[in-house]
C-alpha cells in the first residue's frame, strides 16, 4: 500500500510537469531587483561538501561539537561563533541563537543557500553566536553508544519520533550551547519539525522555558487537521500499519542521505536538463507550489544534502496527528501498549499551555503542512504566544522558509529585528518595533 501511495506521488509530479503555470506573484519583479549574486559559486562542489567544510569554504568560522543524550544517541552540532564581514571579532560573547531543522533535513538547510541568503550566515553577520542542531538519525547524528543504525533485521536504533527529539535531543543540545557560550539563555528558531519538537520540549520539560528568551517558529507544525501534503495524507491512511510492516522487514529508516540523491541532483536537476522541471515538482509536491521563490540552479546543492534521513516513526507520528486531528504523544498501537506507556488507553495530548516561552509564529497562506487554521489553533493554546506574522507573499510556501530567493527580505530581516528588540527591551521592545501600544493578545496578520 505504501509503495502504491508513493507511485501516486511520482505520477502526480509527472502530470504537474506537463501543466506548469507561470509565476503569479504581484510583487516578484520588485523583489528580484534586490537579489544579488549571493548564492553558491559552485553547486556541484557544495553538494559534496559536509556542512563544516561548506562553511569553511565560504570563509566563516565553524566549530563541530558532539553531545551524547541520556539514551545514548550521539548528536553533532555546528557552530558559527561570529561573522565573516561584520561582527567578526573572535572571543566576544554574543547572544546565542539556536537553529533547528525540519523533517528529513539537517543543519545543511540553514547554510546551503550561501552567504547573504542562508539564515545561519545572516544571523552571524548580524552579531549572533549561531548554533545549529541535528536531530537523532539524520546524516550528522546517525550514531549511538551501543545501537547500530544499519543492523540487519533490527530497528532498535530507529524507535523514536519527534517526541524524543523534543524531550531528549533539544535539552541536551541547548544545555551544551549555553555551557560553551557562557550564556544563561538563548533564542530559538525552528523550521517545521524544528517547531514541533520545541513545543514538545516546552510541554514535557517546562523548566526549559526559562532558558529561552524567544522562540520563532517558521512554518509552525503542531496541529495537522487541515494538512494538505499529499505524501503525509497518503501515509496517514496506513499509519497503523506502516511501522509494523517496516519492523518486520528490519526497516526503520526513511529516506537516508545517499549518493543516489547527490547523483540525481547533479545529473537530472541541474540547469538546462530536460528533467529539471520534474525535480522542481517533487519539491513543490512535498512543500507547496511557489515558482516565484524557487531557485532551480540550487537544486543540485540541495539534493546533495536533503533528504538527510529520519525514522519511519517520525512520519507515522505526524500521520497519527492528521488522523486524530490533535497534538498527542506517540500512539503505541494498542490500548494496552498505550496504558503501559502512559497510564491511559489513548496517548495524552501535549499541554501547550506549559509552553511559556514568548512564541512568535511566522506562517504563510500557501503552506500545505502548516495550514492557517491549524496555526490559529496553536496560537490560542500556547501559554505565551506573542504574535502571528504572515509572510507578505501570497504564494510563499513550506520550503520557502529555508530556500526562498527573497527569504531575507520577506522573513529573516523582520525576525532578526524582533530578536534584537527582545534582547534590548523585552516585550516592550517588540511593541516599539511593531508600532503597537498593547502587546496582550497581539496578532499580526499583515
Amino acid at each position: 500500500m505504501l509503495r502504491e501511495g508513493l507511485l501516486v506521488v511520482i505520477a502526480t509530479c509527472v502530470a504537474l510537469t506537463a501543466a506548469r503555470s507561470p509565476p503569479q506573484s504581484e510583487n516578484i519583479e520588485e523583489l528580484l531587483k534586490n537579489v544579488d549574486a549571493r548564492y553558491s559559486d559552485n553547486v556541484f562542489e557544495d553538494a559534496n561538501l559536509d556542512v563544516p567544510d561548506l562553511i569553511r569554504k565560504y570563509r566563516y568560522p565553524v566549530e563541530v561539537h558532539e553531545v551524547t543524550t541520556e539514551d545514548g544517541y550521539i548528536l553533532q552540532m555546528h557552530r558559527i561563533p561570529h561573522g565573516r564581514d561584520a561582527n567578526n571579532e573572535p572571543n566576544v560573547r554574543r547572544p546565542v541563537v539556536f537553529l533547528m531543522h525540519g523533517l528529513l533535513s539537517s543543519s545543511a538547510d540553514l547554510v546551503i543557500m550561501g552567504p547573504g541568503s542562508a539564515l545561519a550566515y545572516i544571523l552571524a553577520e548580524e552579531g549572533f553566536d549561531v548554533w545549529m542542531g541535528n536531530a537523532r538519525g539524520n546524516y550528522y547524528s546517525r550514531r549511538h553508544v551501543r545501537l547500530n543504525p544499519d543492523a540487519i533485521l533490527s530497528t532498535a536504533f530507529w524507535k523514536f519520533s519527534w517526541e524524543e527529539i523534543g524531550n531528549i535531543d533539544l535539552p541536551t543540545m541547548i544545555d551544551h550551547a549555553l555551557k560553551v557560550s557562557g550564556q544563561e539563555r538563548l533564542h530559538y528558531i525552528g523550521h517545521s519539525q524544528g517547531t514541533t519538537s520545541f513545543f514538545v520540549l516546552g510541554s514535557m520539560r517546562p523548566e526549559y522555558n526559562a532558558k529561552i528568551i524567544s522562540m520563532h517558529a517558521m512554518a509552525p507544525v503542531a496541529y495537522m487537521a487541515n494538512n494538505r501534503s499529499l505524501l503525509l495524507r497518503i501515509l496517514s491512511y496506513y499509519a497503523s500499519d506502516i511501522e509494523s510492516i517496516a519492523s518486520l522487514i528490519g526497516f526503520g529508516e526513511f529516506m537516508p542521505n545517499s549518493v543516489v540523491f547527490t547523483w540525481a541532483g547533479q545529473a537530472l536537476c541541474r540547469d538546462e536538463v530536460v528533467f529539471q522541471p520534474l525535480c522542481s515538482n517533487i519539491m513543490f509536491l512535498m512543500g507547496g507550489w511557489n515558482e516565484d521563490q524557487h531557485n532551480t540552479t540550487m537544486m543540485p546543492a540541495i539534493f546533495g544534502h536533503t533528504p538527510a534521513g529520519a525514522s519511519v516513526r517520525q512520519l507515522v507520528h505526524y500521520a497519527q496527528g492528521i488522523n486524530d486531528r490533535g497534538f498527542r504523544r506517540f500512539d503505541q498501537g494498542s490500548r494496552l501498549s498505550n496504558y503501559r506507556a502512559y497510564g491511559s488507553f489513548k496517548p495524552p495530548s501535549f499541554d501547550l499551555s506549559k509552553v511559556t516561552t514568548p512564541v512568535f509564529l511566522h506562517f504563510s497562506d500557501n503552506d500545505p503542512l502548516a495550514h492557517v487554521n491549524d496555526v490559529d489553533r496553536l496560537f490560542r493554546e500556547l501559554g505565551r504566544p506573542i504574535g502571528k506574522f504572515r509572510v507578505p507573499m501570497t504564494n510563499f510556501s513550506h520550503l520557502d522558509f529555508v530556500y526562498a530567493i527573497n527569504g531575507k527580505e520577506l522573513l529573516y530581516n523582520r525576525m532578526i529585528n524582533l530578536i534584537k528588540a527582545m534582547d534590548v527591551n523585552g516585550l516592550a521592545g517588540i511593541a516599539e518595533v511593531e508600532g503597537i501600544e498593547d502587546m496582550e493578545g497581539f496578532e499580526d496578520n499583515v
